[in-house]
């Protein structure tokens, strides 16, 4: 939420996203703050890459009608976790926060049908860990009739006092999971990885775009493209606080993943691979690696690794952590039966999760 961020957002936000902002103030001084994104959304694109038959895709195909344009999101589509709110808590108390934002937010919806003939049909409140104290103000909800629902949790895996270098993080893992990691290593002979400047990036922009889009457009589902600019502008904007390596074999570069520093947490952002190399490097596991390696040698307290992929980010320590969204529909016939209806769409969870340490 600080400034930085937000211009590099603005700079580098997918086409189909706009932001806006609202202030909170008392007495002329600011005490909260939150970012609204509205998003283009077309549900055929976001599921494109879905297959589904019978009854599934029957829905599916209704609900592309009943849900495509604009929807209101209070948060960050492009980033897990809540990053999108903040109010000082000693000076206003969370319902009276919620009850101005969401007169703010009615007035962004008012100036969007004024200025592009355009109907907000969603708004969503997202990303909540479930002891949040965005929960404590159910009252405010109800009244204005969002439904919670539970999404993919965010994979976090917290850092233990005894890591002091990787060493010790591969010592506690049971036999198992220190085979895994020295056949990953071995199988990753070969790649060199380099730490990109803000130059470098500039000067790999395309094949960087290239490979995020390999693993992007493969997605079950997706509500956005970074543009091509994306990487070059957050570094611009957040400097130290972001990074992108990239990994080459015989001077090409074959993958690359990126974070953002974010306090005492490390936030994995967007990565991508050439999928020819994937398998045969083991580029996607040993990326986790390297996260977490740069977590215990800058001490910090986790890595968050988001979601997706939640199985194998399980099996290098990643703990599943439960996150809810609040959402409605503005037509008040389809907002009754709105919950159903996204856990019908919303990918499926079933999954193994992976216990690499020792008892």
């Amino acid at each position: 939420m600080q400034s930085s961020y937000l211009q590099a957002l603005e700079e580098a936000t997918p086409n189909n996203i706009k932001l806006y902002y609202i202030g909170v103030f008392k007495d002329d001084i600011l005490i909260g703050v939150a970012l609204i994104q509205r998003v283009q959304l077309y549900l055929k694109d976001t599921f494109r890459q879905t297959k589904t038959f019978g009854v599934t895709a029957f829905f599916k195909n209704i609900l592309s009608t009943w849900l495509k344009g604009n929807a209101l999101i209070l948060g960050n589509l492009t980033h897990t976790g809540q990053h999108g709110l903040y109010f000082l808590s000693e000076q206003i108390s969370p319902k009276i926060f919620f009850d101005t934002v969401f007169l703010a937010l009615n007035e962004i919806k008012q100036i969007i049908k004024k200025e592009q003939n355009k109907t907000i049909r969603l708004i969503v409140l997202k990303d909540y860990f479930i002891d949040d104290v965005v929960h404590k103000n159910q009252q405010t909800f109800d009244k204005f009739k969002l439904h919670k629902v539970f999404v993919q949790p965010n994979m976090i895996l917290s850092i233990k006092p005894q890591w002091l270098q990787l060493d010790n993080y591969i010592i506690s893992l049971n036999k198992k999971y220190r085979d895994r990691y020295k056949r990953a290593r071995k199988k990753f002979k070969g790649i060199d990885v380099r730490e990109l400047s803000l130059e470098s990036i500039k000067t790999n922009t395309k094949a960087l775009y290239k490979l995020y889009m390999n693993v992007s457009s493969h997605a079950k589902i997706n509500t956005f493209f970074l543009p091509e600019n994306h990487f070059y502008t957050l570094k611009r904007n957040l400097n130290e606080h972001f990074k992108v390596y990239g990994y080459y074999l015989d001077n090409k570069l074959v993958g690359f993943y990126s974070l953002i520093i974010n306090n005492n947490a490390l936030e994995t952002y967007f990565l991508g691979y050439n999928p020819k190399y994937q398998s045969v490097k083991q580029l996607y596991l040993n990326m986790l690696y390297d996260m977490l390696t740069f977590a215990i040698e800058h001490k910090l307290q986790s890595v968050v690794y988001a979601r997706t992929a939640m199985e194998i980010k399980s099996s290098v320590g990643a703990e599943p952590k439960a996150m809810l969204v609040y959402l409605k529909h503005t037509n008040w016939a389809l907002n009754t039966i709105l919950k159903p209806v996204f856990k019908l769409m919303n990918p499926s969870q079933n999954w193994k999760q992976r216990r690499p340490f020792k008892d």
